[in-house]
């Protein structure tokens, strides 16, 4: 892992550290203030703003989605099941990222909302509406379709409308179509063939748009969950609809849950709520106590894999780190337990072409 940082709060008391390198050429040090892609953490804003639609009496969660979207909505779906990932709509990513060269070819690429939808309904259904969790960027893709229906607005303008200036979150953004990110910086590194590492920081993240395309740091993104968990974006009834999780893994039901864009973590001292996210080169969790209070935003620059069985001790060092933060007790704990969506960490959307040389891209 070329670099780390990371800011906790724990009510006005805040520290923030950084580790490593930002970037392996020059070897400039990695700094706490940098920007980042923090990929699905973005679906936890777009969530916040649809469910103001919710206590403004704009938008039904429980209502078929065809009474919004008629032209893209299957059978069956509601809104609530786009927002907790019970709608059985598949995935567009690994079809879009299915070989080596098409992760390079849409660096420079446009790829349209109402494209990457077609792409997701174009494949099997995963399950049937409303039979189980099954993470899929393509709900998120139509929760922005969604919010621009009912808003007359972009989604990305929607959000920062109702979300990043009302916080004050001004170094949060959504790039559009602008590969680079404007301000200061880490690489965005992802294991490459023949063992190389491959910065991916410049990249059109259309293809994630409001499933995970916002740009922010550790600070927004702290304030903004201390803000959504302390009532301050939401009234109590959506907030508690937000928190009203089913099992990321029903084999796991007292795993880790996800509620409405947002998931709950089982630690031994009791729930943490946040999300995560994971897009090529960059990887952040975001973590918090049911109040907000106590919090931990870290993030890493590179893709990281393991191979399994082996030992993993990047992943160890997380979770060590993420355990301390919270004030639990780490010995012994190799872990957290449960894993949401992409996981807590796993290969980041689009690296799915990388799977063959996993072996040898996981010892470097």
């Amino acid at each position: 892992m070329p670099g780390v940082f990371a800011e906790v709060r724990d009510g006005r008391a805040t520290w923030r550290g950084a580790s490593g390198v930002a970037d392996v050429t020059t070897g400039r040090p990695m700094r706490p203030d940098l920007l980042h892609r923090v990929g699905s953490i973005t679906k936890t804003f777009v969530a916040t703003a649809l469910l103001q639609l919710v206590a403004e009496r704009r938008l039904v969660l429980d209502a078929p989605l065809r009474r919004y979207l008629p032209r893209l909505a299957p059978d069956g779906v509601t809104v609530r099941m786009l927002l907790d990932h019970t709608s059985g709509i598949n995935d567009y990513d690994h079809v879009i990222f299915g070989t080596v060269e098409s992760i390079e070819k849409y660096q420079h690429t446009t790829i349209r909302p109402r494209e990457l939808v077609e792409i997701g309904l174009g494949q099997e259904p995963t399950n049937p509406p409303g039979a189980r969790h099954s993470y899929s960027n393509t709900n998120y893709i139509l929760a922005g379709l969604l919010l621009e229906r009912i808003t007359g607005r972009p989604a990305t303008v929607e959000v920062r409308r109702r979300v990043l200036r009302p916080l004050g979150l001004w170094r949060s953004y959504f790039p559009g179509t602008d590969p680079t990110i404007d301000g200061p910086h880490s690489a965005g590194y992802v294991p490459w063939v023949g063992g190389t590492l491959q910065d991916f920081s410049v990249y059109n993240m259309s293809w994630a748009w409001t499933a995970g395309a916002l740009v922010s740091t550790t600070t927004d993104l702290n304030r903004f969950f201390r803000a959504l968990l302390g009532g301050r974006l939401l009234r109590p009834a959506e907030l508690a609809q937000m928190r009203r999780t089913v099992p990321a893994d029903p084999s796991v039901p007292e795993g880790t849950g996800y509620g409405l864009g947002l998931l709950s973590l089982p630690l031994p001292g009791g729930l943490v709520w946040g999300h995560d996210g994971v897009v090529l080169g960059h990887h952040t969790m975001s973590l918090h106590s049911p109040d907000g209070r106590r919090q931990v935003t870290v993030a890493l620059n590179a893709t990281h894999y393991w191979v399994p069985g082996q030992p993993d001790p990047i992943s160890e060092a997380l979770f060590r780190f993420i355990l301390t933060a919270f004030g639990e007790p780490t010995a012994g704990r190799r872990t957290l337990t449960g894993r949401a969506g992409h996981g807590l960490l796993t290969p980041a959307p689009g690296t799915a072409a990388l799977a063959a040389p996993l072996p040898v891209l996981s010892r470097r």
